[in-house]
């Protein structure tokens, strides 16, 4: 019985954990942004994003992790075809 618990609790510590990162990511994976300090780069395409660890795949740049506590990425419409 009480092994089904600790179970249970341990299951809804990891789905708290998950919950919490994804509120703390300031992207989400589609999401088009662009880096104000290298515009040369183009607009990218978020391919993931954990808490400030955002990968970025730029146009012109291709992919780059960027640390959003560093580098203040900034949200951009998508890029007509």
């Amino acid at each position: 019985m009480w092994q089904e618990r600790w179970v249970l609790f341990r299951m809804s510590a990891t789905v708290r954990q998950q919950r919490v990162i994804a509120m703390l990511a300031p992207f989400a994976p589609g999401d088009w942004v662009e880096n104000p300090l290298q515009r040369d780069w183009g607009p990218g395409q978020v391919q993931s994003a954990v808490g400030a660890r955002v990968t970025v795949n730029f146009l012109h740049a291709g992919k780059r992790l960027i640390n959003t506590d560093q580098v203040p990425l900034q949200t951009v419409p998508a890029p007509e075809d």
